[in-house]
Parts: structure tokens; sequence; C-alpha cells
């Protein structure tokens, strides 16, 4: 299966033919992993240029915490946390060719985050959230990038009974999908959102078996990045500490056709990839 490339910031993404990373930037108090790190403006702009220097291929910013059992931030407050981060990211020449996601669930913060200069959408409700989500990326004619969950960050992990885990999550990526593409949007990235409304095992499933949401012909994301299911495995409480644990699932997720790994630890997924793409994409 050949994917459509998509062309951002002059540069072209090839789908398929090496695996991309997206560096994570929380510009929030709250979130699991690194919450309260880089919530400054100073903090942020040098946490981005860290993130770039180590190879991210995307920066993706969100200013709401999305962690299990996170409180919901009201529209100013998200705005003001990640607007300013995008406006000083934007008029740094070193950061002008790296393309940047705005993760958000609200069709006013994806639309003031493109004007301000972020270059596609990461909507972790699979734009569920917010009517207006869609209407506005059509009209923007920018890139989403799709995920599959259920309830809210308060709510989900009660929300983890599935009859069939990958079709569940597969069907709900597809009438998303449809949606979307019906209302004039043509590139969409889809996530099968591994830590959302699933438990240990299910995690594990969805990296298992990957490669069946290949057959919605989108590219596909995956974000496994220091989350809970690898501190379990390996008995480590501290997010920060699973960096090894992280280039485990990475490495997975590329063998089984993963197309863009949303990441924390940049410099040693990067190196983690080039050798997962040699040995599977053959890229020298």
């Amino acid at each position: 299966m050949s994917l459509n490339s998509w062309v951002l910031r002059d540069r072209v993404f090839e789908w398929g033919q090496q695996t991309y990373l997206m560096g994570v930037l929380n510009v929030t108090p709250d979130s699991f992993s690194d919450g309260g790190q880089f919530s400054t403006l100073k903090a942020a702009f040098q946490q981005a240029h860290q993130l770039v220097k180590q190879g991210a291929d995307f920066l993706d910013i969100g200013g709401q915490s999305t962690r299990p059992n996170a409180e919901e931030v009201s529209l100013p407050e998200e705005l003001d946390r990640v607007i300013p981060v995008i406006k000083a990211l934007r008029q740094d020449p070193a950061i002008a060719s790296i393309p940047i996601s705005i993760d958000t669930t609200r069709s006013q913060v994806a639309e003031a985050a493109i004007a301000a200069g972020a270059d596609l959408v990461n909507d972790i409700s699979g734009a569920t959230y917010d009517a207006e989500m869609f209407p506005t990326i059509a009209k923007l004619r920018v890139p989403i990038i799709l995920m599959h969950s259920r309830g809210t960050p308060k709510t989900m992990q009660s929300l983890t009974r599935y009859q069939d885990l990958i079709k569940e999550i597969y069907d709900f990526l597809e009438t998303q999908y449809k949606t979307a593409t019906s209302m004039g949007i043509d590139r969409v990235m889809l996530d099968p959102g591994i830590g959302f409304a699933k438990t240990y095992e299910q995690n594990l499933e969805i990296l298992r078996r990957l490669h069946a949401f290949h057959a919605l012909e989108c590219p596909i994301l995956v974000g496994a990045s220091r989350k809970s299911f690898i501190g379990h495995i390996l008995n480590q409480p501290d997010p920060q500490k699973r960096v090894w644990g992280t280039a485990a699932a990475c490495v997975s997720a590329i063998a089984t056709g993963a197309d863009v790994l949303r990441v924390h630890d940049v410099a040693e997924m990067r190196d983690a990839c080039r050798v997962a793409d040699a040995i599977w994409r053959g890229i020298k």
C-alpha cells in the first residue's frame, strides 16, 4: 500500500518510507510525565529547541493535560498556555522548518493555533468533543490526527470493556475518517489511542495488531511514550525512567507499520528508529 505524501513547511513526509518522530511539548502543570517542567514560555522555548536538535520531525504542543483523571481547563487558560509558545517558536529561524501540531479538542484553540503558526491539529477525542472541529479543519485546510478514546480523561479508565477491541477501535476510526473526508478534509492521520480507555493487556494487543489499521489507508501515529503499561512491565513508577521500555514499544510499533511516534525522549528514540528502520524498511 502506498499512501499519498504530505507537504508541511516545504518538507515532504513520505509515509511508509521511514519513521517520523513527534516531540512532545506539554505546557501544562499537570501532565503525567513532565507536568510543570515546561509551563513557562522560556522553559517551553528551550525544550522545543532541544527536541528539534535531537531530531524531532514535528513538535506537538498541548495546554490541556490528558492524563487519567485530569481536570479540564478553561478555554482562555488553554489559549494562554499554547498561543504565546507557538508565536515565539514561529519567530525563531531555527524552528521555521519544523511542523507544529496543536494538541487540543477545541476548535477555537485549533483555529487560534493555526493562525499563530501551527500546521496541523492533534485531537485525542477523534473530533467527538467539539462539533465544530471538523468544519474548522475543513475551513482551515490543514491535516488532523484522529485518536480513539472513550469518555473524558477523568472517566476513560472506567470505560475499558470491549467485545472486540481492535474491531471497535477500527470502526470508530473509520467512521471519523469518513466523516472528515466527506467534509473535504484530505489529510488525516489515525491513532489507536494507547493508554486512553485501555487496560494494560489491551495496550499490548494494539501494539501486536497495529497492522490491522493499515486497511484504512492513512498514516498511523502511535503514542506509547512513558505510559503506565511500560511502567507495569518494568515495575517502574517514575515515567521519566521508562526510556528504554518506551524504545522497545516504539520498535515494536515500527515493525507493525507505525508512521509517526509521539515521544518525550527524542534522542534515544531517534537511535532506536534508525536501527528499526534499517531492519524493517531497508533504510541505511
